[in-house]
C-alpha cells in the first residue's frame, strides 16, 4: 500500500505550488477545479438517470416483440 505524504510533507507541497503559482493564480485555479469537479460529479449523476429508463424501454420492447418475427437484412 503506497504511503501517502504527512503533514510536513504536505505543508511543502503547499509552499512550492504558492511560489510556482502566486498567491493571485492559486484562488482562481482552485475555484476551477472545484467547479470542474461539481459538473464532472453532475454529469455523472445525469449519465446514470439516463442509463435507466433506456435500459427499461429496451426491456419493454423486447417482451412486446413476437418469438418468430426476427428481422432479415439482405
Amino acid at each position: 500500500m503506497p504511503n501517502l505524504p504527512g503533514g510536513f510533507e504536505l505543508v511543502v507541497i503547499l509552499l512550492i505550488v504558492l511560489l510556482l503559482f502566486g498567491g493571485k493564480k492559486l484562488p482562481e485555479m482552485m475555484r476551477s477545479l472545484g467547479k470542474s469537479s461539481g459538473e464532472f460529479k453532475k454529469g455523472l449523476a445525469e449519465g446514470d438517470s439516463d442509463a435507466k429508463p433506456a435500459d427499461e424501454s429496451d426491456a419493454k420492447s423486447d417482451a412486446k416483440s413476437e418469438p418468430g418475427a426476427e428481422k432479415k437484412t439482405d
